[in-house]
């Protein structure tokens, strides 16, 4: 069951606020990345390449969590922990539009053969400080 983002929560997301992934590891320990993200509703979408830490451990494991804080004020983030989906459809004009959102130019640092993959986190649990 998808739960709502509260409207604090999308703002930060809307805006270029970055955002700790944390995946499971094989051995259950946590891995954690910063990641650039978009809303597209109330999933969260960010963007990886096959072959990395974090898209191995999503694709064995799809739990993840993800945590923010407010620029402005600290003390105010959020956590919202799910499953995520990954699909490469759409893989490389997400990255380009993360990137224009985050560094105002488009994406250039994969290498030909990097896949991207979008990857949508489906929220079951939020917390809001």
């Amino acid at each position: 069951m998808t739960t709502a983002l509260p409207d604090k929560v999308r703002k930060l997301l809307d805006g270029p606020t970055f955002v700790v992934v944390t995946t499971v590891n094989a051995d259950g320990s946590p891995q954690s990345t910063v990641v650039w993200v978009k809303r597209d509703g109330d999933d969260i979408l960010f963007s990886t390449v096959r072959g990395r830490k974090k898209t191995r451990n999503m694709e064995r494991d799809p739990r993840i969590s993800i945590c923010a804080y407010d620029p402005e004020q600290p003390y105010s983030y959020f956590t919202v922990d799910g499953s995520v989906a990954l699909v490469e459809e759409g893989g490389k004009e997400l990255i380009n539009e993360l990137s224009l959102k985050y560094d105002g130019q488009p994406y250039t640092f994969d290498p030909p053969e990097a896949v991207r993959v979008v990857c949508r986190l489906t929220p079951r649990k939020v917390i809001s400080q």
